[in-house]
């Protein structure tokens, strides 16, 4: 059973979740290396606007030291939530959804992820590493290995699966794949909204405005940059747009539908569907089963999205980045790396049980499900 002291520890995915895990890692004079898929730091976008909460994601950056470096680039003007009428655009006096603490300032994922990564030695993580798949344990030592896309294997005393929804790590300790809950969002933008399209900036505010009504929602967030990002959302099967006879990749037939879905609204929330610049990227709300445990495996645990996906309305970073400063600070506390492991899970899979259901309360308040 190996000692958490010299112990070789892999994190799978540079995440957030897994970048905090390692960067507390580091904090504590401890030895770890991340492995991501994506060859470089900027290969894809990063993602929109997220709110960091005091209990969890900022706890996170606290045990990270990097809670005055987030502030320097957090923003909580954007706090605000706007709740609007859908049939006449009128501010309504509804407070934001009940996940939000009172300093939650947003942070645009991307900023939060390189904050995380400049915090890191150098070649902590290592780019284009692809996992596969992680061996049983050793019979011997308990040791894993991973398998990698290129033919390669590493032999640690511990995986952390930290990649995602759609995690190769999980199926060693978990048959549960993700499931689609019956809700997409269709994803847009505007750029420089301030400039190019004021009455749009003044209709979403300075945070996140949402209307609702009937299973369909337009929400739009402020990011950095006077960019404001749109999610046309509503309760649909998958493949909703086969039957509709809409391409995905066709920007004007998938923005004729929407409009005609979103028949009735008022025609200032309807120009966030009709004047987006560019297309629309469809975003299938995917969930694991709730409760999602496991029983124990030596040498190997899951974090964030990869442990408990949830719909996204505001939980699953800030828990992602929490499991790390959690799982990190168990494999500093605790002798062994198996005793580590045991600790995180005790704590880790009951909150996140609890904060998927709170997810799923709160999705289902935005866009009811049909008969509710």
């Amino acid at each position: 059973m190996p000692s958490t002291a010299n112990a070789r520890i892999a994190v799978v995915g540079a995440g957030l979740g897994g970048l905090a895990c390692a960067r507390v890692l580091q904090r504590h004079g401890r030895s770890v290396t991340v492995h991501e898929r994506e060859a470089t730091p900027d290969a894809r976008p990063q993602g929109g606007s997220l709110d960091i909460h005091g209990g969890t994601g900022q706890a996170a950056l606290r045990a990270a030291g990097l809670s005055d470096e987030f502030r320097a680039l957090a923003r909580p003007e954007s706090q605000e939530w706007r709740m609007l009428d859908p049939a006449t655009a009128a501010v309504l006096p509804v407070p934001g959804p009940p996940s939000h603490d009172d300093d939650s300032p947003e942070i645009d994922r991307g900023q939060l992820r390189a904050l995380l990564l400049d915090s890191l030695a150098a070649d902590t993580v290592r780019w284009n590493r692809a996992v596969t798949a992680v061996t049983p344990p050793d019979d011997k030592d308990g040791t894993r290995r991973l398998l990698f896309d290129d033919g390669s294997t590493e032999t640690v005393d511990l995986v952390i699966g930290a990649d995602g929804a759609w995690s190769r790590v999980r199926p060693s300790v978990s048959e549960a794949t993700p499931t689609y809950n019956g809700v997409t969002f269709m994803e847009a933008g505007f750029a420089d909204c301030d400039t190019r399209h004021p009455s749009l900036a003044a209709l979403v505010g300075h945070g996140t405005m949402l209307a609702s009504t009937g299973g369909q929602a337009l929400l739009a967030q402020r990011d950095s940059h006077g960019h404001i990002r749109v999610y046309v959302a509503f309760r649909a099967p998958q493949d909703w747009h086969v039957a509709a006879g809409v391409a995905l990749d066709h920007a004007e037939a998938v923005r004729g539908h929407l409009v005609d879905l979103f028949e009735g609204w008022d025609e200032s929330l309807l120009d966030l569907v009709r004047r987006n610049e560019g297309g629309f990227i469809a975003r299938p709300v995917f969930v694991l089963p709730v409760p999602h445990t496991w029983e124990h495996a030596p040498g190997i645990t899951l974090l964030g999205d990869a442990a408990h996906l949830m719909p996204p309305v505001g939980l699953g970073a800030n828990l992602a980045m929490l499991d790390g400063a959690d799982l990190a600070h168990a494999l500093v506390a605790e002798s062994t790396v198996e005793d580590a492991v045991r600790a995180y899970e005790s704590v880790m899979l009951p909150r996140s049980a609890q904060a998927a259901r709170e997810c799923a309360k709160v999705l289902d308040d935005i866009l009811p499900p049909q008969g509710a």
